[in-house]
């Protein structure tokens, strides 16, 4: 692809261009912008290239000979700087020439299948200071077919992007005059989170949590000591002066549970300490690297944090892996991985405690007979961690629950319990979350069941269409019933044909359609219509009315007559 890009624009600049999970892609630097017109004529010139047989050949130079190579490409020569040692790998096949690890197949011919798939704007380095270049994305495969298919699920996946489902159905939005990343939750968006967050609290409080609320600022040197600001200090926003004292808003809710905690002493025979928080926090993303509810700079953790004793760990691990499966399960989320996330390369604490904490967690999901992968340098600064990865219908991951256990802020903070013995003990302290944020959470909801929400959680459940004004008093009536019966329903009063307010009730992905006419309001019966396009009649609304409150309460993922 470089290499056609190249014959098109002899004097393009060239970045980075890897292979990576779903494809390939190369950065550019390029006289003119692209456009989807172009991809095809570049697809055209790497098919020339796949025909002349090309072969890769490599071989290795001091970093001076590359430099020279590469005097008129500025992105390489500071790749070249970067690269450990005094010599690095070239390939070249034809006229292109780049610096390349390798291994490369024998020669361009062996390539077959490939598509080019779309161009997306990439700052040099990731940092938005720097210049912004060109990314083509392509993938490739074996077969034809596998190609098909793969195609086939992204025209899947760009129809349930949770970015143009929250617009179309009025869930969200994103200002850019208000700030990138800050989500805006209209209505019907805040019906679905109020739905999910008091489904969370309630199953919390039956686990034993108290529920809590924290500040959104906190000193600076609250920050200080815990170590966020020497660790995260990327992610946090520039501290503000409030009376000659320094605040930051929060990156996250932990700080406030363990100053509750410590507002008075706690006997051994109090453990487990269970806090939960829906708690909004901030932290600073690069712009380029914000999408839709996926990656915020402003979003709800559905935080909660254990204080207890170290014998007490593997039993609460073991707790929150059942309460993450069974948030999961609800939703529908049945297909998910494990990962065991290890010591990264900067972190606090001592390395006694870090392997204890890793080996605990290893014998929870053990107890519990799940299958996970180490993920080895993933830990938070702080202490090792669990991270729950699910399957959406479209089978993309998004990182869900995580159970993280904390050495180093019980001993920063001095968190303690007195013991048997009557003398202090340090807590082990657990942070963790069992749906992640609600924005990244919504997201993958949305994408998940494109839009067409299970009953329990769709904003509006009952759509109650009137075929004409005469039939508007009997669908009020009929709305006023089953809202007293704690059924979202929703009269469509405007003056459209019958078949219009259908169709848009489908659009808007609403479960249930009640049709109202003459017939209907002379007997009494009730005309459904699935947003799939089923239809049946109800003798009465009582029987109609059950059938969606049993599909409330048992929170059904099938839609069902």
């Amino acid at each position: 692809m470089a290499e056609a890009v190249q014959s098109i624009f002899p004097d393009a600049k060239f970045g980075i261009g890897p292979a990576i999970k779903n494809g390939f892609y190369y950065d550019f630097d390029l006289p003119r912008s692209l456009t989807p017109e172009d991809l095809p004529v570049i697809e055209a010139k790497m098919r020339e290239i796949i025909a002349r047989d090309e072969p890769f050949n490599w071989r290795e130079v001091a970093k001076e000979e590359a430099r020279q190579i590469f005097a008129k490409q500025p992105y390489k020569l500071e790749l070249v700087d970067d690269i450990p040692g005094d010599k690095v790998r070239l390939y070249q096949q034809g006229s292109f020439l780049d610096l390349c690890r390798g291994p490369h197949v024998a020669s361009t011919g062996e390539v077959t299948v490939f598509k080019l798939t779309s161009i997306a704007g990439a700052y040099w380095r990731g940092n938005e200071h720097l210049p912004m270049l060109q990314r083509i994305y392509g993938v490739a495969f074996d077969t034809r077919e596998a190609l098909d298919e793969h195609l086939k699920r992204l025209e899947e996946a760009a129809r349930n992007d949770h970015r143009r489902l929250g617009k179309e159905l009025d869930l969200f939005s994103i200002y850019e005059e208000a700030g990138p990343g800050l989500v805006h939750w209209h209505p019907k968006g805040a019906i679905i989170r109020r739905v999910i967050e008091d489904f969370w609290k309630d199953e919390h409080i039956k686990r034993g949590y108290d529920l809590l609320y924290t500040p959104h600022i906190a000193k600076l040197d609250l920050w200080k000591t815990s170590g966020h600001w020497e660790f995260y200090r990327d992610y946090l926003y520039s501290p503000m002066e409030v009376e000659g004292q320094e605040y930051i808003i929060k990156p996250m809710n932990c700080l406030g549970h363990v100053l509750i905690y410590k507002t008075r002493r706690h006997s051994y025979q109090e453990l487990p300490v269970r806090y939960a928080e829906l708690g909004t926090v901030y932290r600073y993303e690069r712009s380029g690297v914000l999408f839709g509810l996926s990656r915020v700079r402003g979003f709800t953790q559905d935080d909660a944090h254990i204080f207890c004793s170290f014998e007490q760990l593997k039993d609460e691990v073991v707790g929150v892996l059942e309460l993450a499966g069974f948030m999961m399960e609800t939703f529908g989320f049945t297909n998910y991985k494990l990962f065991l996330s290890t010591r990264p390369e900067k972190y606090a604490g001592n390395l006694e405690d870090w392997e204890k904490a890793t080996e605990t967690l290893s014998q929870a999901m053990e107890q519990l007979g799940l299958a996970y992968q180490v993920d080895p340098g993933e830990g938070a600064f702080y202490g090792p961690k669990i991270d729950i990865k699910f399957e959406d219908a479209l089978g993309r991951g998004w990182q869900g629950p995580t159970v993280q256990v904390d050495f180093n802020l019980p001993q920063r903070f001095q968190v303690n319990y007195i013991g048997q013995d009557g003398k202090e003990h340090l807590v082990v302290m657990v942070h963790r979350t069992v749906l992640g944020s609600m924005e990244r959470f919504l997201a993958s909801l949305l994408e998940h069941y494109g839009g067409a929400l299970p009953v329990w959680l769709s904003p509006v459940q009952v759509m109650i269409i009137p075929v004409a004004d005469r039939h508007l008093d009997y669908a009020y009536q009929m709305e006023a019933e089953l809202k007293q019966a704690g059924v979202r329903a929703k009269v469509d009063a405007r003056p459209e044909r019958m078949n219009l307010k259908i169709r848009q009730a489908q659009l808007e992905k609403i479960p249930y359609m009640l049709v109202v006419g003459d017939r209907e309001m002379a007997e009494a019966t009730v005309s459904v219509r699935l947003r799939s396009g089923e239809q049946t009649t109800y003798p009465d609304l009582n029987g109609f009315k059950e059938r969606v409150r049993l599909a409330i309460t048992a929170k059904e993922k099938e839609l069902k007559l």
